[in-house]
């Protein structure tokens, strides 16, 4: 067996500019460099690490934090990669996810996605309530769409060359039921125009 690459994952905010500290002294064959917020839903470099890797490759990340926006957003990335059979190693809090996890790696994970559950219902309740108040002073006006529809297009297209749904939303920072969303309006349209 072929040893794999050690890949390192670095991401800085947009006001740090020292990427040193993060992976320093540690002996890595590829690195892959973000310059972007924790909210930032666009960053190209995680999406190619998350491309190079391979079955064997290890991935090494400072912290939680670099690597994902939320607990969610955490967790679908662990298990993106060691479903893969790629190792990934968290330096600051010392823990190593593989594809063939110990029990205790496996409760965390669901500890991670529990947390991450938690914390939508937060979200959802927190954005109830203030749709709520903003219709109770008349000034709620419905939410915006969340795509433009030059990249709804770009969506479907992406699709239909046959890239992966959780790709697709990944890249566009939406879930993968909002893609289905935009593939089911695009249904309900053609079936519009047939029958007019």
């Amino acid at each position: 067996m072929t040893l794999g690459q050690r890949i390192g994952y670095i991401r800085v905010s947009t006001v740090e500019q020292n990427t040193d500290r993060q992976l320093d002294g540690i002996q890595l064959d590829r690195t892959f460099i973000d310059k972007a917020s924790g909210k930032d839903i666009q960053r190209p470099q995680l999406e190619a690490m998350m491309a190079f890797a391979r079955d064997g490759d290890t991935v090494l990340v400072h912290s939680m934090d670099r690597l994902a926006r939320n607990l969610d957003d955490l967790r679908r990335v662990v298990k993106d990669l060691t479903s893969r059979g790629v190792k990934i190693e968290f330096l600051k809090e010392r823990l190593v996810f593989t594809g063939e996890d110990s029990p205790m790696a496996q409760l965390l994970l669901n500890v991670m996605g529990s947390f991450a559950e938690f914390e939508r219902s937060l979200i959802k309740e927190r954005q109830r309530e203030g749709i709520a108040a903003a219709k109770a002073k008349g000034k709620y006006r419905g939410g915006k769409p969340k795509l433009s529809v030059e990249q709804v297009a770009d969506l479907r297209q992406r699709i239909e060359l046959g890239i992966s749904k959780a790709k697709v939303a990944r890249h566009f920072g939406i879930t993968r039921e909002t893609v289905y969303q935009y593939l089911k309006m695009q249904v309900s349209h053609s079936k519009q125009h047939k029958n007019i």
